[in-house]
């Protein structure tokens, strides 16, 4: 511990009902990229995964002191910004010179914000980080920082005090001259459930659909950038081999967008005679009888379909570019091929009704997927919807841990509908497809998790306050 190593990589704790209630934590992808990106550079890397360890502030920036980096880097989404800061606050009082920078897509978004809501953060990396990364530990030591000729950063000016914004880093077109993330660097037995490891893998980046409420596309740019099938297939075999991995998680926004490559990243599995089972995602109007056939030979066990809605008018107003028969056509598609299904849906988007809102309980429910998913609509920085919505003064929390995608924040009232309601239409939702006898029946091992899932998301922040804690500090055991 008392060895120094240029870059220390932070993940901080996500206090996500919904993940904790499943007990699946993943291991943070970004910082692994980040990660094999510095050490081909020769750069020594420490990664403290504190989503998984939760070793808490203190003893993370001691650890920091032990190490002494040159540059610290945290990972931030919208929920996790006023942590990601405070281990920001911590880490520069026992390393006052070493260069402090926070990334991910929150920051990427509201870099200028972040930056002045706390002293002690250097820098921000605006989008994709890898090469920025590099450059940032390159031009920064614990002497001196020169970061004017870095490309994709908001950094505060050490001698002026200034914020200063740098050109826009290009994208990275050759994904596949990027290293494999360095899972040697976390403890990667230790993710997944209790009962299953899984691993994840990126396979493309970008998207070129514009739907209201997702930031995709500005984050990781409108053009579709793949790998090749022969290095993801390379990265699917390290996997296997060196971590023993049988189930994997396919994390691409728009896996399918290219049929033939997903087609020929099906065709590579099976030449090689992998065996393992992997789940993927897809938009529901881009999937195909035989393109489902293809990839379920290959191992494809899940699909993960974003519907959204069950109203065609919300569908527009989100600007999906979907329909309600593509729903149903791709479920039954997957089914008919014996794929496991899971579906996801928003409620309380600006201008639904409360019959909207049942409309797509009601949907969900006829579409009988094997797993859903149910959230409210929240308008994370970045977003159409957060910019529309802000411009009429309709975001009522500006508490970024709020943003767990299970509170409302918006003027509900001001909408003709109010924040009880939509609380309440969120657990009805889970209550009605969980709790069918029918669906019970076909998935029993589903009970408990749901069980335990609606006590986290919907009564304990309800009663914790009134009850105190100790009847429920052993939820785990007594519904396990």
């Amino acid at each position: 511990m008392n060895k120094e190593i240029d870059v220390m990589l932070i993940n901080p704790y996500d206090e996500n009902a919904l993940k904790n209630a499943l007990g699946f934590i993943a291991p943070p992808m970004n910082l692994m990229y980040l990660a094999s990106s510095l050490e081909k550079e020769s750069c020594s890397v420490k990664i403290v995964d504190d989503d998984l360890l939760q070793m808490g502030f203190e003893k993370v920036s001691e650890m920091a002191g032990k190490l002494n980096p040159q540059l610290v880097g945290v990972t931030a989404t919208t929920s996790t910004i006023k942590s990601a800061l405070k281990y920001v606050e911590l880490v520069k009082n026992i390393l006052p010179h070493s260069l402090t920078v926070i990334g991910g897509p929150h920051t990427t978004f509201m870099p200028s914000e972040t930056l002045k809501s706390s002293e002690n953060l250097d820098a921000v990396v605006i989008g994709e980080g890898e090469e920025t990364m590099v450059d940032l530990a390159n031009h920064s030591t614990k002497n001196s920082q020169n970061l004017d000729e870095v490309k994709g950063i908001v950094y505060r000016d050490l001698k002026s005090g200034n914020i200063k914004t740098t050109p826009e880093r290009p994208l990275i077109n050759d994904l596949d001259s990027l290293p494999f993330p360095a899972r040697h660097l976390v403890p990667f037995d230790s993710y997944g459930t209790p009962q299953k490891q899984t691993g994840g893998i990126i396979t493309s980046r970008g998207c070129v659909y514009n739907c209201n409420y997702c930031s995709s596309s500005l984050i990781m740019g409108k053009k579709f950038r793949s790998r090749s099938p022969d290095n993801v297939v390379d990265e699917i075999e390290e996997l296997i081999n060196q971590y023993q991995i049988s189930d994997i998680g396919f994390m691409d926004d728009t896996f399918m967008l290219n049929k033939k490559r997903a087609d020929d990243i099906a065709d590579e599995i099976k030449a090689r005679g992998l065996d393992f089972s992997f789940v993927a995602s897809s938009r529901v109007d881009r999937v195909d009888h035989s393109l489902l056939q293809n990839l379920k030979s290959a191992g494809l066990k899940t699909i993960y379909y974003g519907i959204e809605s069950g109203s065609q008018r919300i569908l527009d107003l989100m600007k999906k570019g979907i329909t309600l028969k593509n729903a149903e056509d791709a479920v039954k598609s997957a089914k008919n091929v014996d794929l496991e299904v899971l579906t996801s849906f928003i409620l309380g988007y600006p201008g639904e009704t409360e019959e909207d809102m049942n409309k797509t309980i009601d949907f969900s429910t006829k579409l009988d997927s094997d797993y859903c998913q149910y959230s409210i609509l929240t308008p994370f920085p970045g977003t159409p919807i957060y910019n529309e919505l802000k411009e009429k003064d309709l975001i009522d929390n500006d508490e970024w841990d709020e943003y767990t995608v299970l509170k409302p924040v918006l003027k509900y009232d001001e909408m003709g509908l109010n924040k009880n309601m939509v609380e309440r239409k969120l657990a009805i939702a889970y209550l009605k497809y969980y709790a069918r006898p029918k669906y019970l029946l076909n998935h029993r091992h589903m009970f408990k998790v749901m069980l335990k899932t609606i006590i986290r998301s919907f009564i304990l922040p309800k009663l914790k306050g009134a009850t105190g804690k100790g009847w429920y500090q052993n939820l785990d055991n007594n519904t396990s």
